[in-house]
């Protein structure tokens, strides 16, 4: 986990997402020529989540088959489907249902295993649920990106794939080799790389505000309504279902915390490759929104430790 300095700074990712959103329909200007970064920064996102992992995390997931089995199967069914049911019932362009599509079939997003931490969750399996769900979405997010809107809207399903096995897959392998062989020497400044991730991903959002200030404000309270909608349905199967399944409110609140964060990067980054600047608005506000909602579930649920009987079952 990130050391207090850096667990600092980085708790308060909503605040600066806000700022950098402001600032950026205040004055696009400044950061629309930065468009072409996009792609780079995520890569330097997954790069630093790399860092922060393991091979030994890597074969975690392998020994808890029922747990981790049941977060993919929340991750990838319960989100792209309830994006194109917001999406559709609430009269999105095509452009906006397939950046709100690709927001739902996107991996756990970055920031999670530290809200889970925050949260008194069950943190190895909130990374073993990041690591699983961002390996499988290489194949995953283009195929139900084509699934849920390929009739709407032309989906490059083979060109989105090695997008992802590059944008995804390589930093997060290189990061991962990186700590493997010079995890020692690089320990003093390790806790730099969440920072440079959160920075990173702040940078992408405000970009994103500022290519599409127009669309912003003709969408209006409806796209934002979509967001925080998915945001919420994505948190409350997660809890609901994860509670019923495995009855210990540890791996309940990392679940909700795992399916209701996604990786709304990627999203962005893929719908500005592969759709269009509009495309990728559901990710920038999703961005911001779960960042907000997953802190103040875990401000919540850190004053309400679970009980030692469901600790123990986790552990």
């Amino acid at each position: 986990m990130p050391g207090p300095f850096a667990a600092a700074i980085t708790s308060l990712f909503p605040l600066w997402a806000l700022l950098a959103s402001v600032l950026a329909y205040l004055r696009p200007d400044w950061l629309t020529p930065l468009a072409p970064a996009i792609v780079a920064l995520l890569g330097l996102v997954m790069f630093g989540m790399g860092v922060t992992l393991s091979w030994r995390q890597f074969a975690a997931v392998w020994r808890r088959p029922q747990q981790v089995g049941l977060g993919m199967a929340l991750q990838f069914g319960v989100m792209p489907l309830g994006a194109w049911v917001i999406g559709t019932g609430l009269g999105l362009s095509p452009a906006l249902i397939a950046g709100l599509v690709l927001v739902g079939a996107s991996p756990g997003g970055t920031a999670s295993n530290v809200v889970c931490y925050l949260a008194r969750g069950d943190v190895a399996l909130s990374i073993s649920l990041t690591t699983a769900s961002t390996l499988f979405a290489v194949v995953a997010t283009p195929l139900l990106t084509w699934l849920y809107v390929g009739a709407q809207v032309p989906v490059p399903v083979w060109d989105m794939l090695l997008s992802v096995a590059k944008i995804v897959l390589l930093p997060v392998t290189l990061g991962v080799a990186v700590n493997h062989w010079l995890g020692a020497r690089i320990a003093p400044v390790k806790d730099i790389f969440p920072l440079l991730s959160m920075a990173a991903i702040v940078l992408i959002i405000a970009i994103i505000v500022a290519l599409n200030v127009d669309n912003i404000a003709a969408a209006g309270w409806v796209i934002g309504f979509a967001v925080v909608l998915h945001n919420a349905v994505g948190l409350a199967a997660g809890y609901g279902l994860g509670w019923l399944v495995t009855r210990d409110l540890r791996s309940a609140r990392t679940l909700a915390i795992e399916v209701g964060m996604q990786n709304s990067g990627l999203a962005v980054a893929l719908a500005v490759q592969y759709f269009s600047a509009a495309a990728a608005i559901p990710g920038a506000l999703f961005s911001v929104w779960h960042n907000l909602s997953g802190s103040a579930l875990a401000a919540l649920w850190s004053r309400r430790p679970p009980p030692p009987a469901d600790a123990a079952q986790t552990d």
